[in-house]
């Protein structure tokens, strides 16, 4: 992503109305240089949680760098801590619980195998990556 797209981003993520925390989140993602970040809005739909937050690093080390520094984010910004973080040991899909929102970092193909988009497919989206990545 060039300098333009990301100032695009950004600009998008600021006129969206999410939480906060959830802007943070995203924030942090594109920081770290996450790949394909999604928002998906499920509260109509789920129990569990309000949002889904996915993104997808390029190599373990780079999905554990992500999952540092959202933390490190929502913990200096919010005095938030995560209810639970599932999957640090192979990194290969990190799942950080803040119980209304939920942060998935994935390698890229489990994000294709297991498709949490799709699943969730009739929540509100809201992608955060250039236009050219787009899958339409």
């Amino acid at each position: 992503m060039d300098v333009n797209e990301f100032k695009q981003i950004v600009e998008d993520l600021k006129e969206k109305s999410l939480p906060e925390e959830i802007k943070e989140s995203v924030m942090a993602m594109l920081d770290s240089k996450s790949e394909q970040i999604v928002v998906l809005d499920i509260k109509a739909f789920s129990d569990v949680t309000d949002y889904l937050i996915i993104c997808n690093g390029n190599s373990d080390r780079h999905n554990r760098a992500i999952v540092d520094e959202v933390q490190k984010q929502i913990r200096d910004r919010f005095n938030r801590k995560p209810m639970h973080v599932e999957g640090e040991d192979h990194a290969q899909w990190i799942l950080i619980d803040y119980a209304d929102f939920v942060v998935h970092v994935f390698a890229l193909d489990n994000r294709v195998r297991y498709s949490l988009e799709k699943l969730w497919m009739d929540g509100k989206r809201y992608n955060f990556y250039p236009d050219r990545q787009s899958d339409g």
